[in-house]
C-alpha cells in the first residue's frame, strides 16, 4: 500500500520584522504537529527567511511573486497554475489584512480546501495569542504562556562567533544596542542611548546596531562613538547569527529587540506609544521600561542603567543558553 503523501500548508504573513516574531509560536505549533508537512510560507523574504534558518518552513515564497494581490480583487481572475497551486495545500493560514473576507472568499474560490483566519490588528491581549488563536480548530493550543524561540544552527552560531572575534570582541561580553526602530516617536533619544554606551562596564564592548530606517542616528553615532563597533548592512540571518552571541541586548520598542528576545537574550526593552501588553517581547529575561504618559524620552538614563546591570548579571549567572 502506498504511503500517503505528507500534508501540505501554506501561511500567508506580511508585516515587518516584530510582526513576523510574533508569528513564530503559530509556525512552531504547525511543525511540531505535523513534522513532515511541507510548509509554505508567503511573505517578505528577507524576514521570512528567519523560519527557514531556523527550520519551521520548507519554502518562503514572495508576496508580489505569488500574485496575493489578486486575491484581494472583487472579482478576480485566476490562472490555472495559480488554482492548482492553492488546490495543493491542505489548508491555508492567513494572516493578510482582511476585515471584509474578501481574501478568504477568493481563496476558496480558487481551490482551497480549508481556509484558517488571524487577523494582523491586535486589539486585545498580546499579540502571540491572537496569532495562535486560529490554530484551535486545528485543536492546537497554547501551553502556558507562549513565547517566541529562533533556535540557529551550530553553524550559524559559528559564523556569528566568528564576526564577533573579526570585529574585535575576543573575549570580551559583547552588548547588542539598537537605537533606532520603525518610527521616531519610538525611539529614545540617541544622545541618552551614548551616554548610556558610554557608561557600560570595562568589561562589556558595545556593538551598535543599525536597521534601514535608522540613516538619521548613523551621524550623532558616529561623530560621539567612533571607536564602537557597528553591525549594519547584514541580511537578517547573519544578524540574528551575531547576536545570538552577545551577552545582553538594549533596544527600542522593534522588530530587532523582538529577535533578540526569541533568540533568548536577556533584553532591555524600551517602550514609548506602543501598548506592551499588546507588543512587548516575550522571553524569558525580557525587561520592559514603560514610559510616563507613552513619552520614550521621559525614561531616565539611570532607569536604563540599572536595568541593564541586571540583564548583564543574568548573562553571568546563566549565560546565553
Amino acid at each position: 500500500m502506498a504511503a500517503s503523501p505528507p500534508i501540505r500548508i501554506l501561511v500567508l504573513r506580511g508585516g515587518a520584522i516584530g510582526d513576523f516574531i510574533v508569528t513564530l509560536p503559530a509556525l512552531r505549533k504547525l511543525r511540531e504537529r505535523w513534522p513532515q508537512a511541507h510548509i509554505e510560507l508567503v511573505g517578505y523574504p528577507h524576514v521570512a527567511t528567519l523560519a527557514h534558518a531556523a527550520g519551521l518552513v520548507d519554502r518562503v515564497e514572495s508576496l508580489d511573486k505569488a500574485g496575493i494581490a489578486r486575491f484581494f480583487a472583487a472579482r478576480p481572475l485566476f490562472t490555472e497554475a495559480q488554482r492548482d497551486y492553492i488546490r495543493s495545500f491542505h489548508f491555508v493560514l492567513t494572516y493578510l489584512h482582511d476585515l471584509d473576507g474578501i481574501v478568504r472568499e477568493n481563496l476558496v474560490a480558487a481551490g482551497a480546501q480549508q481556509v484558517l483566519y488571524g487577523s494582523p490588528l491586535i486589539t486585545a491581549g498580546h499579540a502571540v495569542d491572537a496569532l495562535l488563536k486560529p490554530l484551535e480548530t486545528l485543536a492546537l493550543y497554547p501551553e502556558g504562556t507562549e513565547a517566541p524561540r529562533l533556535m540557529l544552527s551550530p553553524e550559524r552560531l559559528a559564523w556569528g562567533r566568528e564576526w564577533l572575534a573579526a570585529h574585535g570582541f575576543g573575549a570580551a561580553r559583547a552588548m547588542a544596542v539598537h537605537p533606532g526602530s520603525g518610527s521616531p516617536r519610538k525611539n529614545w533619544p540617541v544622545e541618552n542611548f551614548i551616554g548610556l554606551v558610554r557608561q557600560l562596564p570595562r568589561d562589556v564592548t558595545p556593538l551598535l546596531v543599525l536597521g534601514e530606517a535608522d540613516d538619521e542616528l548613523a551621524a550623532p553615532l558616529a561623530r560621539e562613538l567612533p571607536d564602537v563597533p557597528r553591525l549594519a548592512g547584514c541580511t537578517l540571518p547573519e544578524v540574528a547569527a551575531i547576536l545570538a552571541n552577545c551577552a545582553a541586548y538594549l533596544g527600542n520598542d522593534s522588530g530587532i529587540t523582538h529577535l533578540a528576545a526569541a533568540l533568548g537574550l536577556p533584553v532591555v526593552a524600551l517602550f514609548g506609544p506602543s501598548n506592551p501588553e499588546h507588543w512587548a517581547p516575550r522571553g524569558p529575561r525580557v525587561h520592559i521600561l514603560q514610559a510616563p504618559d507613552g513619552k520614550t524620552a521621559e525614561i531616565t538614563i539611570a532607569e536604563v542603567a540599572a536595568a541593564v546591570g541586571q540583564t548583564l548579571m543574568l548573562h553571568q549567572e546563566y549565560g546565553t543558553a
